[in-house]
Order: C-alpha cells, then structure tokens, then sequence
C-alpha cells in the first residue's frame, strides 16, 4: 500500500516516477505488488546481438516470453525492441488475452556502422494489445480530419504509417536530446508510439528506460510515466535530464 500511495503521490506531483535501480521483474512485480496498472508498457531489453552479451536461443526465449507474460499483468498494450532478425520469431508470443497487432519499423538513414557488408538501418517494435483495447489514431488527424471525427462523421480514421523515419541522435542530430546513452533512441519515435497508443492523462512504464526518453515524451504529451532501470549510471541520466529525483521506496 505504500508503494502505491508514493507512486501515485510522485506521479500526481511531477506526472513521472523513477524508480530506485533494479532488475526488470523487480520493477514490474513491485507494480503488480501495489496494484498499480497502466495503458502502455515500454520494452526494450538488450537485442542478443553484439552489445550487451548473447544468449543461447532457447534462453533468450524464455527471457522474452516472461518479459512480455509479466508485463501483461500491469499493462493493456506492450511495445517490444528489437532487431527484425532477432525478433522476428516472438510475433507469436502474445500474453494471454493479447494479440500481436502491428509490427513497426523505425527506419533511420545515418548510421554509421557497416554489419556484415549491410548498414544496420532499422530497428523493428512489436506491438501487442490486450482484446478490446482501443488504440488512438484520432490524435494523428490534421485540423479538418479532427472536425469530422468529433461530429462523427469519419467513416475511417487513418492512423499514422508502420514505418517511423526519424534519424538517429548522432552528431549534430539531435544534439538536445543527447545523453551520452550508448543506444537512445529519439524522443519523436516515441512519439507516435505513445500517441497511438494512449489519451493524454494515461501512464507509460519503462522498467528499461535507459536515457529515459519515454519519460521525456510522454511529458511532452501530456501522459505520465513510471521509469526504472537496472543501471545507476542511467538512473543519474534520468534524473538530470527530466529534473526529477528518484523515489525512495
């Protein structure tokens, strides 16, 4: 219970909580403990490619199969990372009562490394969602579009495409976002992804958020956010860049 009342206090206080340092079960379990659900869950673990280490297959399996199992529990919709050869196969690991409801690419020209002869130029997100859940393309519509919606008047509401072309935060790209996290990603990615998914009010949870780019978006857009990682170096990221101190539990 007072998990859930500092959480909630912290979140009403400055619309984003970061957790103390932990691993991602600890952070989730610490939610499903205190019985604290949100809209959107944010994963982005390590791709089991170079960076970060490797794990036998059937391990990095089951890894991701309880990640996204665990995170069902607290969430009504999941945002899954990854490299497409690395993910490809986890299309078909939906929690129960969820179904795998888009597979997004975010495609970015200028990177700069060289994979095997192939430049390394997209990232892929699966998106799963509880049944029944509603996502919200309205929040892309231009100004005319948006009339016609509220009268009801729209017979199809477009949402936006499944490839996000945004380039990455190098060099002088970006430039005001950068953290010095080896791997952020840029906030107007996270954009879409919070927008489509969520109404302003709603709460992301990020028990992997790195530089803490979640968090800067959905301030941006009006939604709160529960963040947490693993590194304390990040942590201290976090806090600096979002102006707030982690809460102690």
């Amino acid at each position: 219970m007072t998990n859930k009342y500092t959480i909630n206090q912290a979140l009403e206080k400055d619309g984003v909580v970061i957790l103390p340092p932990m691993d991602v079960f600890d952070s989730i379990a610490l939610l499903k403990d205190a019985n604290i659900h949100v809209e959107c869950t944010m994963l982005d673990p390590w791709y089991n490619k170079g960076f970060g280490g490797v794990l036998p297959t059937e391990e990095y399996d089951y890894f991701i199969q309880k990640l996204l199992n665990d995170s069902g529990e607290v969430s009504e919709l999941l945002y899954l990372w990854g490299f497409p050869e690395v993910i490809g196969p986890y299309v078909r690991y939906s929690p129960e009562g969820f179904y795998m409801s888009a597979w997004l690419t975010w495609y970015y020209k200028n990177c700069p490394s060289v994979i095997r002869g192939w430049r390394s130029s997209q990232n892929a997100c699966l998106q799963f969602m509880r049944k029944g859940y509603s996502l919200h393309p309205e929040h892309f519509l231009n100004p005319e579009q948006k009339e016609k919606f509220a009268a009801g008047k729209m017979r199809f509401v477009p949402g936006p495409p499944s490839v996000i072309e945004v380039p990455l935060n190098i060099g002088f790209v970006g430039k005001k976002e950068q953290t010095g996290h080896p791997s952020q990603k840029p906030e107007a990615v996270f954009d879409k992804l919070i927008l489509m998914a969520t109404k302003a009010g709603d709460t992301i949870f990020d028990p992997m958020a790195g530089s803490g780019t979640s968090g800067a978006s959905s301030l941006k857009n009006e939604r709160k956010s529960i963040l947490c990682d693993i590194n304390e170096d990040y942590i201290q990221i976090m806090e600096k860049r979002l102006g707030v101190k982690r809460i102690t539990l």
